[in-house]
């Protein structure tokens, strides 16, 4: 029987319910935190830590969180801005769980995530990391076409070859149940690198666990328009500070060749200026199809958003 057919509903073959840490770090999210924050509390998972972080929101998140929190308990800080894995890295210092879930102040967990996560895990030591599968949905909540969708990701296991060289569909964000012992393992987040999924996925697979993505749906993801990933000039120093981590891989100069063109394609006729600074980063013996595509958008085609 497949891995994926293996995942039920139950807490844990053992019996014992292991304490679950989310982690919530909000940063001017006002609209949506109370959806993100009554999705944890809302899980049919009993044993949850919550620990919100509003980390120097300028808006009224702090006010909708402290009524959230005065009527439901769970533990709120205030600081001011640090950034998302100094952040993390704080709150994990204190907190109970055995199992790690960071999870953006933006989107919502479907209820059964926590419980499908933890029966996955139990008796798995070689999985770092267990994920799922993600739903999209735009600023007021609404599902994106079907063809958009990351619903059905089939069942997939990955070692830090597939994750460094992009050989299988990556782990949605959203998602990620970390093993705390594998987080203390790598030493945690990175406070250099802010994009915190791609440097923890490998630096975990990297230590000699697995990343096992489940054909689960455990998540909606909210597109709008403060997404880190149409900051597109924070996204690819972030990815390229991230590769950097692995300059020694025999493969590094292909795989940042990879990201570089990628990153060029996707801002040639978005970000004109960014474009041309990613395509004076790639030799021509490194020019593939998303070069020349790229190239037909930086010449030819008008100027598009997000």
């Amino acid at each position: 029987m497949s891995e994926e057919n293996n995942v039920t509903k139950e807490t844990s073959r053992s019996g014992a319910q292991p304490i679950v840490t989310v982690i919530i770090a909000s940063y001017n999210h006002g609209p949506y935190i109370e959806e993100s924050i009554l999705s944890v509390i809302n899980q049919s998972y009993q044993n949850i830590e919550l620990l919100v972080v509003d980390d120097g929101s300028k808006d009224d998140s702090v006010a909708r969180i402290n009524a959230l929190q005065a009527q439901h308990g769970f533990d709120f800080r205030v600081q001011q801005n640090q950034g998302l894995t100094s952040t993390l890295n704080g709150a994990i210092a204190r907190a109970k769980g055995s199992l790690i879930v960071p999870f953006g102040s933006d989107d919502i967990m479907l209820p059964e995530r926590i419980a499908t996560q933890v029966a996955y895990m139990d008796g798995k030591p070689e999985v770092g990391i267990c994920a799922g599968n993600i739903e999209l949905m735009d600023a007021e909540g609404k599902p994106y076409p079907e063809k958009r969708q990351r619903r059905d990701v089939p069942f997939r296991r990955l070692d830090f070859e597939d994750m460094l060289l992009e050989r299988k569909p990556y782990p949605p964000a959203p998602t990620l149940m970390i093993r705390r012992e594998a987080l203390e393992k790598v030493g945690g987040f990175d406070p250099q690198i802010r994009l915190e999924d791609l440097a923890i996925e490998l630096k975990v697979t990297h230590a000699g666990y697995f990343i096992d993505g489940l054909n689960v749906l455990m998540a909606r993801y909210r597109k709008h328009a403060t997404n880190s990933y149409k900051n597109h000039r924070f996204m690819i120093d972030n990815i390229l500070r991230t590769y950097a981590l692995f300059s020694d891989h025999p493969l590094y100069d292909e795989v940042r060749y990879k990201a570089l063109n990628s990153m060029f394609l996707k801002t040639a006729n978005r970000d004109r200026k960014l474009a041309r600074e990613l395509l004076a980063q790639i030799p021509f013996k490194a020019w593939n199809k998303k070069t020349w595509r790229g190239l037909g958008r930086l010449l030819f085609s008008p100027l598009e958003k997000d």
